[in-house]
């Protein structure tokens, strides 16, 4: 080789060799398509979604420097969600993060290849999302909403514990909720076992809310059950609102109708559901098969209570229901 030829080559080599280095070490940056109910600017305003970037934070992450987030608010509307869930696809966002039922089916609908991360989700096998909690199979792994469709069950003994007289329940059902056949069945079934009626009342357009009131006030409704759906976290501040002008002692499957004046809440802690989903993402970013990975359900549950509003609905909490809660708003 003469000696021009090698030098020239021997400096393109030195040349090229930090150029190479420097392109392995700026790091991938992921594109995540999040499809959640709330509208917002930014999935960081929400405590649930502020979970989840904590959770990203604790993996090594930072927005903008490894990730980017693709944010779509379907409002719990199945239209929405299918027409968000087939937009982000069309993005080519390299994972789905779907809250609740109506948004996972759209995203699993929308794909069958890229990795979608659920939470919030009540019961994903009777949603028909995974095979089986140890092995979900497919494209699809995630975080449980609660301990299945039998937690209405609870939320019912704990309003008989907070109203031993209680009879007569309304109830507040969404039908367009996946699981909301499933869900009524064991409502009904708890309601057998600690002699209660119930009167269920669907909603399904935030404009039915007074109306629907309305209608437990005609029907003496003792109580009210707020079975867990997107409408309801939606609206929850008129539900609240509602119940309390309606004098309706209520428990919700939310910590936040509480913070906004219900009753009572049950339920897992959503920002840490959130936070959890983002190790999902981690395993999945480094070569974790989705459907490889168990889901998880909540194991510690909180029960709020809010005595500001027991007051304004002139009830005493039994020291017993107390002592048991996680949180005392006063």
């Amino acid at each position: 080789m003469e000696r021009r030829a090698f030098i020239g080559l021997l400096t393109g080599g030195l040349l090229a060799a930090p150029l190479a280095a420097g392109a392995q070490q700026r790091p991938k940056v992921h594109r995540i398509g999040a499809l959640g109910n709330l509208v917002q600017t930014a999935p960081q305003v929400a405590p649930s979604w502020k979970g989840f970037m904590d959770g990203m934070r604790e993996h090594g992450y930072s927005e903008g420097r490894n990730f980017v987030m693709e944010y779509r608010a379907a409002e719990g509307k199945p239209e929405r969600s299918a027409a968000f869930a087939g937009e982000l696809v069309a993005l080519k966002v390299d994972l789905l993060v779907a809250a609740g039922s109506v948004n996972v089916r759209a995203a699993k609908q929308a794909t069958n290849t890229i990795p979608i991360v659920f939470v919030y989700v009540i019961d994903p096998i009777l949603g028909g999302f995974i095979e089986s909690y140890a092995r979900p199979g497919g494209n699809i792994t995630g975080v449980a909403f609660g301990a299945g469709i039998e937690i209405v069950g609870k939320h019912l003994e704990l309003l008989k514990e907070a109203l031993p007289r209680a009879s007569r329940v309304a109830v507040l059902s969404d039908p367009l909720n996946p699981p909301a056949e499933s869900l009524r069945k064991e409502t009904q079934a708890a309601a057998a076992r600690l002699g209660m009626t119930l009167q269920f009342h669907e909603v399904m357009e935030p404009g039915e809310l007074e109306s629907v009131f309305a209608a437990m006030t005609r029907a003496r409704s003792s109580a009210l059950l707020v079975l867990p759906h997107p409408f309801a976290l939606l609206h929850t501040g008129q539900i609240a609102d509602l119940a309390t002008k309606s004098r309706l002692p209520a428990i919700y499957p939310f910590r936040e109708a509480v913070e906004v004046g219900g009753l009572m809440a049950y339920a897992a802690n959503a920002p840490d559901m959130y936070r959890r989903a983002a190790a999902y993402v981690d395993k999945i970013f480094k070569g974790a098969k989705p459907g490889d990975l168990p889901v998880e359900q909540p194991t510690q549950f909180e029960l709020i209570i809010n005595l500001k509003t027991a007051k304004a609905l002139g009830l005493t909490i039994p020291p017993s229901l107390l002592a048991r809660a996680d949180q005392v708003i006063e």
